[in-house]
């Protein structure tokens, strides 16, 4: 090669640099920002779960000086929860106190979270049907009735719930203050307005084409309902089912009304783990992580299982109202 050939390519090179730069950067101003974006927002929703992860693998149960992971994790916090027998320096059964029944409670927040689910469910999907299909007097202040329930925060009810349950225990015990069955009941109109008017909403997208063909085939609305339009509801029942178990699990306020006065065996996982920091119980925040973490297990599930359904449910439910 000549001294001229290397005279020209050293020529060329910086243009050939200038330009990958210039690429780079429209790169990042026009698609690289939102990677950064992405990439910050997964570190600051993955962060407290690693830091609560840790924490149930802490062997000291306290939160002083904890870091990002222990040195040496254990799994004796979550034995502690399960095993009512395991007795570990420090803990809850070596102090001489009741063991605590996390089992129990976990048991119960299931029973109540998937009654509420489908009572909830199965319900919006009748009024919605009723709102969407048929028409009837005082239809519109029916639908502007139960959304103007909604706007009140539920904090407004404690009280009164709280006089009700209690004087329904006289009447009625089996659904009365500190029953299970009463709190379900209370969870079914607690989410009604909303959920109805969510599922209204997707009812109104589905073809009344459909309703007309089925009454031709001698189809009864019962079956045009069951047979019709819940098999095409599917995405929004599941996005209704989904939120209502959510919430149920996660609500603390109208749980502690109704059960938080009873039996310890009686709680749900909320009212449950948060005595594990109030008087009755030992502040053991290695523990209650655990719980806390076991507790979101159900939920992840459910979310997997119902995931193809959730996006769709909830941008179809929007179109139409």
């Amino acid at each position: 090669m000549t001294t001229a050939d290397e005279t020209l390519m050293a020529d060329q090179a910086p243009p050939a640099v200038e330009q990958n730069r210039r690429t780079f950067r429209r790169w990042m101003r026009e698609l690289g920002w939102r990677h950064l974006v992405a990439i910050a927002a997964i570190v600051f929703a993955v962060f407290p779960v690693v830091w609560i992860i840790s924490a149930s693998v802490n062997p000291t149960g306290s939160l002083v000086g904890q870091t990002l992971w222990p040195d040496e994790p254990t799994l004796d916090n979550f034995r502690e929860l399960i095993d009512r027998d395991f007795v570990k320096e420090g803990s809850i059964a070596s102090a001489g106190e009741i063991s605590v029944p996390y089992v129990d409670w976990f048991r119960n927040t299931m029973i109540i979270a998937g009654a509420a689910a489908i009572g909830q469910t199965f319900l919006s999907a009748l009024a919605a049907y009723a709102f969407s299909r048929m028409r009837f007097w005082g239809r519109r202040v029916g639908l502007l009735s139960v959304l103007l329930v909604q706007m009140f925060p539920q904090l407004l009810a404690f009280t009164a719930i709280f006089i009700l349950m209690t004087d329904m225990k006289d009447v009625f015990p089996g659904i009365g203050l500190g029953t299970q069955a009463g709190l379900i009941l209370v969870y079914l109109g607690g989410a009604l307005g909303v959920n109805t008017w969510l599922m209204k909403g997707f009812f109104d997208t589905i073809p009344r084409d459909l309703d007309e063909a089925a009454k031709v085939d001698g189809a009864s609305p019962n079956q045009i309902f069951f047979r019709v339009i819940l098999p095409l509801a599917a995405p929004i029942l599941a996005v209704i089912a989904l939120l209502s178990f959510i919430f149920t699990i996660n609500d603390f306020v109208i749980a502690s009304a109704v059960l938080g006065q009873g039996d310890d065996t009686n709680f749900t996982l909320a009212i449950g783990l948060q005595r594990f920091l109030g008087d009755r119980f030992a502040q053991n925040w290695g523990a209650f992580a655990a719980g806390a973490l076991m507790a979101g297990i159900p939920v992840i599930i459910l979310f997997q299982m119902l995931q193809r359904f959730i996006v769709s449910g909830l941008t179809q439910g929007g179109v139409k109202g």
